[in-house]
């Protein structure tokens, strides 16, 4: 457990050598999203492979109030210093984790040597246009959350809709850094099944985001959902030896 700005964050670290693998898990999950995928990957690399629970999720403190990009932010980079993590790292981010991946590495590129984005949120997708559809489409979501805000999915549903247009028109603006190489794995499917429109708009951002800087690689997840780590292992797996091979 680490203490970050008055509230406690579970760490879970399988000790390894020099380098360093972060799994940050995507909206409403927990570090268990990688449970499998850890030991695999101790296994294949020999680095120290790093999960953590977001506040809220997990073992986590809950902390009230709208979910912002930058506590969460705080939360990584605090609970890593006081693991000693300060360079060297692979971060792999999945879904929502995009927006903290995006954030943390514009801040602090020397601390990267790659990343490994799964189906993430990336600056491209959250348009003027696309923004106020995503908001319309997650009412329901968000007032069935409402009925059972205990439970932590619906609470992480509630909180990131409360502030969600514009910290995501700030989003938009984020640059990632050219010098920390990424791989972006985009699903088949998308988390947007129910538009076509979305859908596209989905898999343009991915490709924009490959192609707007140097070291950037788009991998298409075929068959699989949203949920690619579930879905298509193997290629995670994959992606994630390549990258921290070729880093280290």
């Amino acid at each position: 457990m680490i203490t970050n700005d008055g509230h406690r964050l579970a760490f879970h670290v399988t000790q390894g050598n020099g380098h360093t693998i972060v799994l940050d898990s995507g909206g409403g999950e927990d570090s268990s999203q990688w449970k499998d995928l850890v030991p695999k990957l101790h296994t294949e690399t020999g680095a120290t492979v790093i999960t953590y629970d977001r506040a809220g999720l997990g073992k986590s403190d809950v902390v009230p109030g709208a979910w912002k990009v930058e506590s969460a932010v705080s939360d990584l980079k605090s609970g890593l210093a006081q693991l000693g993590v300060t360079k060297n790292v692979t971060l792999v981010s999945h879904s929502q984790a995009g927006e903290i991946a995006s954030y943390f590495a514009k801040d602090n590129p020397k601390m990267f040597s790659g990343a490994v984005l799964v189906d993430a949120n990336l600056p491209p997708f959250f348009t003027d246009e696309e923004i106020p559809r995503l908001v319309a489409a997650s009412q329901p979501q968000v007032a069935a959350a409402k009925k059972d805000p205990d439970k932590p999915e619906n609470r992480q549903i509630i909180s990131t809709a409360e502030d969600f247009a514009p910290a995501h028109k700030a989003f938009h603006k984020v640059t990632w850094p050219d010098a920390v190489p990424a791989t972006v794995i985009v699903s088949e499917k998308t988390p947007l099944d129910g538009s076509p429109a979305d859908v596209q708009r989905w898999r343009d951002a991915a490709a924009t985001f490959a192609q707007d800087g140097p070291n950037r690689t788009l991998v298409t997840a075929k068959g699989s959902s949203h949920e690619v780590p579930k879905d298509r292992p193997d290629l995670v797996l994959k992606e994630i030896e390549d990258m921290a091979a070729t880093r280290h």
